[in-house]
C-alpha cells in the first residue's frame, strides 16, 4: 500500500506514530508523512529546523513533508491559538504539493489538535481515496476540560468541525472504548468505529534493577511508588501530595516523581511546604530510553487524573507502558483505565481525587509479601501481552487498512 500519514507530531518528536510508520515500512508498504515542523514538547523549533528549513527530509527510508508552523512558545492561550491556526494553514498549503503524488489511503494520527485531519480531507476529496482516522483525544470534550470551558463559544464552534471530520473519515479507530458513545452521538454510524488501543514502545519491558539510579536518600528496602509523565493540571497533584502528607509517618514509603510540566514548580514548593523532602523525590525529566530502568526500581507505578468526564473515558498511554514493564499499578482515576486494572488484577484503584482511598491502597500494597506483589506484576505483564501487544495490534490495523482499499 502507498500510505500517506498525516500527523501533528513525528520524528524527532517521540510519539507512537513513529513506531507505526517504521513497522509498516518494514512490512513493505510505501510510507509518506505530512507533519508540521517539530517543536513538541518545549514549544520551540528543534535544532536545525525553522519555519521554512528542512521542509523535506527522510527518516529511515520514510519521506517527510514538513509544513510551516509558528511554535506555541511559552504556551499562553494567545500563542496556542496562533500556533494552531498556523498549523492548519501550513498543512493545507503543503497538502497542495502532495496532490501529484499517488496514495492508496490516508492514515490520520489524532491526538490534539484534531484539525490535523482537515488537510487529509482536502486530499481525500481531490484524489478520491479513503481516510482512516485514529482518535486518541476526544474533541471538543478535551478542549473544554483543559480550558475549564463548561459552555460558551469555543465548544459551539468546534462541534461542527468535529462532526465534519468524523463524517469524512471512512474508518474511525478509537484508543478507548469510552470514545464510541460520544462519536455515535454526533451522528456517526457505529459500524465504522473500531477499538484500536495504543501499545507501548518496544523498549518498555521488564529489566534488571540498576540501584545506582536511585538517590541515596531513598532506602533500598523502602516501598517505592513512582509517577512518570507530565506534571500538569490533569494529573491532580494536589490529591497525590495530600496522600503523601497523610503517609508522612510511614517512613518506609517513598514517592518518586519523574517528568516535568507546568505544575512542576508548584509541586516542588508544596513538597517543601508540607515538609515532605525526605519522602517525595522529584528526579526531573529523563529520555524515554531510560524509563524502563527507572520503572524497574519501583514497587508500584502511580497514575492519577482529575474527576473530569474526558479523563474517565480515556486510557492514558502510560498504562500500557506500566503494564509492559510488568509493574503493579496504583490508580486514582475514574472510568476505562481502572476497569482494565481491576479486571486483570494488575493493581489497586480508587476514584479520582479520593486521596484517602489512595492512602489505604498504598498501605495495603506495601504490606503484601513478595509473592503476592509478584502476582500483581505477572498479571500486569500478562494483561499487556493479551490486550496491548504491539505486533498483534499492528497486524490488526494492517488488515483494517487493506480492507479500506479493496
Amino acid at each position: 500500500m502507498n500510505i500517506l500519514i498525516v500527523t501533528p507530531y513525528f520524528h524527532p518528536e517521540n510519539f507512537r506514530i513513529n513506531d507505526f510508520a517504521l513497522e509498516f515500512k518494514n512490512k513493505g508498504h510505501n510510507i509518506s508523512v505530512l507533519t508540521p515542523i517539530p517543536n513538541y514538547p518545549d514549544g520551540k523549533y528543534y535544532k536545525g529546523y525553522g519555519l521554512f528549513k528542512k521542509t523535506r527530509e527522510y527518516f529511515d527510508g520514510i519521506i517527510i513533508y514538513r509544513s510551516p508552523l509558528i511554535p506555541r512558545g511559552s504556551g499562553t492561550n494567545w500563542m496556542l491559538g496562533i500556533s494552531w491556526l498556523s498549523s492548519i494553514l501550513g498543512n493545507l498549503l503543503t497538502s497542495i504539493f502532495l496532490l501529484k503524488k499517488t496514495f492508496d489511503l490516508i492514515f490520520v494520527f489524532g491526538p490534539s489538535p484534531f484539525t490535523i485531519c482537515l488537510p487529509a480531507i482536502f486530499i481525500k476529496k481531490i484524489k478520491k481515496i479513503p481516510i482512516c482516522f485514529w482518535v486518541l483525544d476526544l474533541w471538543p470534550e478535551s478542549v473544554v476540560s483543559a480550558g475549564n470551558l463548561k459552555s460558551g463559544l469555543i465548544p459551539k464552534l468546534l462541534t461542527p468541525i468535529v462532526k465534519f471530520i468524523y463524517h469524512n473519515s471512512d474508518k474511525i479507530l478509537v484508543s478507548s472504548k469510552g470514545f464510541i458513545e460520544s462519536i455515535v452521538d454526533k451522528g456517526i454510524n457505529a459500524r465504522k468505529i473500531e477499538f484500536f488501543p495504543q501499545w507501548a514502545e518496544p523498549i518498555f519491558r521488564p529489566v534488571e534493577k540498576r540501584r545506582e539510579l536511585l538517590p541515596k536518600i531513598i532506602p533500598k528496602e523502602s516501598f517505592k511508588i513512582m509517577f512518570a509523565g507530565n506534571i500538569g493540571e490533569a494529573q491532580d497533584f494536589p490529591a497525590i501530595l495530600n496522600a503523601a502528607k497523610l503517609l508522612k509517618s510511614e517512613k518506609n514509603i517513598h514517592w518518586i516523581i519523574i517528568g516535568n510540566g507546568r505544575r512542576a514548580e508548584w509541586v516542588k514548593n508544596q513538597i517543601i511546604e508540607y515538609g515532605l523532602q525526605d519522602y517525595v523525590h522529584m528526579l526531573g525529566r529523563h529520555p524515554i530510553e531510560k524509563m524502563p530502568d527507572y520503572y524497574a526500581l519501583a514497587d508500584a507505578m502511580l497514575f492519577s487524573l482529575k474527576d473530569e468526564y474526558i479523563f474517565s473515558i480515556t486510557i492514558p498511554a502510560k498504562v500500557q507502558s506500566y503494564l509492559a514493564c510488568g509493574k503493579p499499578i496504583l490508580a486514582m482515576v475514574n472510568g476505562e483505565a481502572p476497569k482494565i486494572i481491576n479486571e486483570n488484577k494488575a493493581g489497586y484503584t480508587c476514584a479520582a481525587g479520593d486521596y484517602k482511598s489512595l492512602v489505604d491502597n498504598v498501605i495495603k500494597m506495601s504490606e503484601l509479601d513478595n509473592s503476592d506483589l509478584e502476582k500483581l506484576s505477572v498479571n500486569s505483564l500478562q494483561c499487556y501481552i493479551n490486550k496491548f501487544e504491539r505486533d498483534m495490534l499492528l497486524n490488526k490495523v494492517e488488515n483494517i487498512l487493506k480492507n479500506q482499499i479493496l
